[in-house]
């Protein structure tokens, strides 16, 4: 079954109406309801476009998290062949938040590493909802040092609401790993491709998104806390996340206008949970023509490129 936001609460009620009639129709030859069953389609889909034409932050934030949004695995499948995952970080355990491994785009040989939410309440639970602990962060640190050391372009895929806070993390040195995680990305004489694919949460996420090309999907959320989190910050009142969301300028809309990142990748009315094959073969064409400008550069230039986009953050605001 679909699942359906709050606000999608209009197309949800037509679109039930037109499966409860199609339903009948299928079981009842003597009845035709076609007619019916195209005028609430078309209902719906008009719906659908009308509401996602204006969608305020928050509401982004809402798809943004969708529970059927295509998460890293989905890409993962789609995007790269042969793939081969590499755990562990040398050091303390394999953190199943970031996943990390070698494969094939296009042909041409990738290092992969990307933020995993899992897709059902025990597969959420095995990769912590996404969240990395410290040796998530330093197991990608060892396979962009393998990508440097092999010449392999790196591209990441971030959906994390924000590295995991848990006393654990800290103790082994949170902020230190993801500090590396960082320095990492701006150290690469590689192409380095991010792409927000759902939220881009904090540290957590520049950790492995400090590259060449930033791109967000157009439904995507990217920001420094989350909208609850600033809330409870501001005013101490989780509740006002909504207005927090506006204020952050959290979208790829606003974030393109402020130069933070690199340009959108497109989704279909409704969410890219709604037509995932199109938001791959988007992803991938983006992908494709960002390797194929940055990939002849030579590896000094990446580097100092990468230096100076974040740099320049903020200079003309």
């Amino acid at each position: 079954m679909q699942a359906y936001l709050e606000f999608e609460k209009p197309v949800a009620d037509l679109e039930g109406k037109a499966r409860e009639l199609r339903v009948m129709n299928d079981a009842d030859s003597s009845v035709n309801l076609e007619d019916e069953i195209n005028r609430l389609e078309t209902k719906a889909s008009q719906s659908l476009t009308d509401l996602y034409k204006k969608l305020e932050p928050w509401q982004k934030t809402q798809v943004a998290r969708h529970p059927d949004r295509p998460h890293f695995k989905d890409y993962l499948s789609a995007l790269i062949e042969d793939y081969q995952p590499l755990a562990g970080d040398r050091g303390f355990a394999d953190d199943h938040a970031i996943q990390t491994g070698l494969g094939r785009f296009n042909g041409t040989a990738v290092a992969v590493v990307g933020h995993e939410k899992g897709s059902d309440t025990e597969s959420r639970l095995h990769h912590n909802f996404g969240m990395a602990r410290p040796e998530g962060y330093r197991k990608a640190v060892r396979v962009m040092e393998l990508a440097e050391r092999f010449g392999l372009p790196v591209i990441t895929l971030v959906d994390t609401a924000g590295a995991y806070p848990g006393i654990g993390a800290e103790e082994r040195g949170q902020a230190e790993a993801i500090a590396r995680s960082t320095e990492a990305c701006l150290g690469l004489t590689v192409p380095l491709i991010s792409v927000i694919i759902g939220e881009g949460g904090s540290g957590g996420a520049i950790a492995i998104a400090s590259a060449n090309r930033v791109y967000m999907l157009e439904h995507s959320i990217y920001s420094v806390i989350s909208p609850e989190g600033a809330a409870s910050i501001l005013w101490r009142d989780a509740t006002r996340a909504r207005e927090a969301a506006t204020s952050m300028k959290i979208t790829a809309q606003d974030l393109t206008e402020l130069g933070i990142i690199d340009g959108i990748i497109p989704e279909p009315v409704g969410g890219a949970h709604r037509n995932a094959e199109a938001v791959f073969e988007a992803t991938r064409e983006r992908i494709a023509a960002a390797l194929a400008e940055l990939t002849p550069k030579p590896g000094d230039e990446l580097r100092q490129m990468r230096r100076e986009k974040f740099l320049a953050i903020g200079r003309d605001l």
